[in-house]
């Protein structure tokens, strides 16, 4: 019967799980025509900001490692695409190529430090890497364009699609959305995920068991990096303009604090960080435009302080807050005091005391009772 009941509990989580799926790809595609072009611009950046926290997400929720550089792949990939068009005068199909394969070898390179380093020394590496990056694409500007940076021209509908600029461009990284998100989640189910995962819980055991730390830790960064640079090269596909400013070091802290609220480990995370880190700020400007920086961590606290394991975990605390408190509603409804209140009942463990615990009254049979290994009595006595 349990197996059965189980059955049918997985059945039934399954169809919940598509019904969503489907609801969810329902709006998602009928959110360009429901609202005004620059509703779907953010809308569009929230997209692009998943790519790019997802590829977060393999390296520090799965992988256990700390990156505070990951801005820095953010604006590889983006100035990959920005030359790629401007210098060369290229597509802007393949920038997208260029820039996963280009910042999938820079994070291959970038994780060697990884192997020897964790915790706060690898933070601080890739904290430096995001912090010099801005100031070197200044000094290289015959390529760059240095502190003025790359004005390049965004995609274009074509004419068979009768669409807007903004709503073709969403659909455009709505497709490469899913399809990294779609990569994250067999990547995460395959012999790789599993290997991130034992490597994350303890190191020790997982070298133990035969998965290769060297490896893993590697490729953990160079997926990473992968997703960064093609949410780089979808922002310049959105945006028309690449500047050193744009990447400065900030945006790696902004995007970790990102995942973090969104929460860490979880699939659906990085679309709820995107959504933190692109709409926070602009409410943090209305409510305060003298300190937004205040509002913007004061939030981040808040959110933080209500939902610790992220927003992507705030269901399942309610769930369980309401399951707690269900069976001492229907109690008190039914005026029978709950199972803790129950006053003083004996515990079992008492029928294994002595005679006096019971309190039973003594039989004289039993009290005139010859103690066992005594010596018998004599007729004098």
């Amino acid at each position: 019967m349990s197996t059965v009941t189980t059955t049918l509990g997985t059945d039934r989580a399954r169809r919940l799980r598509a019904l969503t799926m489907v609801v969810a790809a329902a709006v998602a595609l009928g959110a360009p025509f429901c609202f005004a072009p620059f509703q779907v611009f953010q809308l569009t950046m929230v997209l692009l900001y998943t790519v790019a926290l997802s590829g977060l997400n393999l390296l520090v929720g799965f992988g256990g490692q700390i990156s505070l550089g990951h801005g820095a792949f953010f604006a590889a990939g983006a100035y990959t695409a920005a030359v790629m068009l401007d210098r060369y005068d290229t597509g802007h199909l393949a920038t997208l190529p260029a820039a996963a394969a280009g910042c999938f070898l820079l994070g291959l390179g970038f994780g060697v430090p990884a192997l020897r380093l964790r915790g706060l020394y690898l933070a601080l590496v890739t904290l430096s890497f995001a912090v010099f990056l801005p100031p070197l694409l200044k000094r290289l500007e015959p390529v760059t364009g240095g502190s003025m940076g790359l004005t390049l021209d965004k995609l274009q509908p074509p004419a068979w699609s009768g669409l807007a600029e903004d709503q073709w461009m969403y659909f455009v990284v709505l497709a490469v959305t899913a399809v990294v998100l779609l990569l994250a989640r067999n990547l995460l189910r395959s012999r790789v995920g599993r290997a991130l995962l034992a490597v994350r819980d303890n190191e020790s055991a997982a070298e133990v068991m035969g998965v290769r730390l060297s490896l893993h830790k590697t490729l953990a960064f160079a997926w990473s990096a992968m997703f960064a640079g093609v949410a780089g090269c979808l922002y310049t596909w959105v945006i028309g303009f690449v500047s050193p400013d744009s990447f400065s070091f900030v945006l790696s802290i902004t995007l970790l604090a990102g995942l973090v609220v969104g929460g860490l480990g979880s699939l659906y995370g990085p679309l709820l960080g995107a959504a933190f880190v692109m709409y926070v700020p602009s409410v943090s400007q209305d409510v305060s435009e003298a300190a937004p920086g205040l509002v913007f961590g004061l939030l981040i606290i808040t959110v933080m302080f209500v939902a610790p394991t992220g927003l992507a975990g705030l269901p399942g605390r309610v769930l369980g807050a309401v399951a707690r408190r269900l069976p001492r509603t229907t109690a008190a409804l039914d005026g029978t005091p709950p199972a803790e209140s129950v006053p003083d009942a004996e515990p079992k463990s008492q029928a294994l005391s002595g005679p006096s615990a019971t309190h039973t009254p003594a039989d004289p049979a039993v009290v005139d009772a010859e103690p066992v290994g005594a010596p018998p009595r004599t007729e004098k006595e």
